[in-house]
C-alpha cells in the first residue's frame, strides 16, 4: 500500500483532486483545516485522529452511495473487531459509538470527459481528546470511548485491507 504523508492540509479529498490518479494510493493528514464531509458540511480535524482517502480503482460500480455503504460497513467492522465495542451505521455515510458520531466517509468521483476516478475520504475519530462545546455533545472519539490511544497506522492498514477485499468481492 502506497500512502503519501501529510502534516497538515485542507483537506485529504481536496488533495487528491491535484495528484496523478493512482489506484490504491492512500493520502494521509495528521491535520485537515477545511475537511468536510456531505453537502461541504464541516469535519472538526485536530491532530490525532485519522484523516484520509484513497484512490479507487475503476470498477463496475459506479453508484458512489454503494461505496459510501462500504465504507461505513469495513469502519464499523474494524472498530468491533479491533475494540470490542457495538459501532451504529447511520446511514448513507456516518459511524456512531454511543449515540455520538466517530466517523464520516464522503466518496466523490472526479469526472472529465467521463469518469476519471473515485476518491473515498474517510474520517475516524481515533486519539481525541476533546471536542468544541458545539461537537461535545455530538461527536466523540475512541480514545474518550475506550480510555487509551489508538495506533492509527494499524487501524489505517486495517481499513484499506477490508474496502480492497470487499471492493474485490462485490465487484466480480
Amino acid at each position: 500500500m502506497k500512502i503519501k504523508r501529510y502534516k497538515r492540509v485542507s483537506s485529504t479529498n481536496t488533495l487528491v483532486k491535484k495528484l496523478k490518479p493512482e489506484p490504491w494510493l492512500v493520502v494521509l493528514a495528521q491535520e485537515q483545516t477545511a475537511g468536510y464531509g456531505r453537502k461541504k458540511n464541516y469535519w472538526f480535524s485536530p491532530k490525532g485522529g485519522l484523516y484520509f482517502s484513497i484512490i479507487l480503482p475503476k470498477s463496475t460500480i459506479d453508484d458512489l452511495q454503494t461505496l459510501t455503504l462500504l465504507a461505513a460497513f469495513v469502519v464499523a467492522k474494524v472498530i468491533k473487531e479491533r475494540f470490542k465495542v457495538e459501532p451504529f451505521i447511520k446511514l448513507p455515510n456516518d459511524v456512531y459509538l454511543n449515540q455520538k458520531k466517530i466517523a464520516g466517509i464522503l466518496t466523490e468521483t472526479v469526472v472529465g470527459s467521463d469518469v476519471k476516478f473515485s476518491i473515498m475520504g474517510i474520517g475516524l475519530n481515533t486519539n481525541i481528546d476533546t471536542f468544541p462545546k458545539e461537537l461535545e455533545n455530538i461527536a466523540t472519539s475512541l480514545k474518550i470511548e475506550l480510555g487509551k490511544r489508538i495506533d492509527n497506522e494499524k487501524v489505517l492498514k486495517e481499513i484499506v485491507k477490508y474496502i480492497k477485499k470487499q471492493l474485490k468481492t462485490i465487484s466480480e
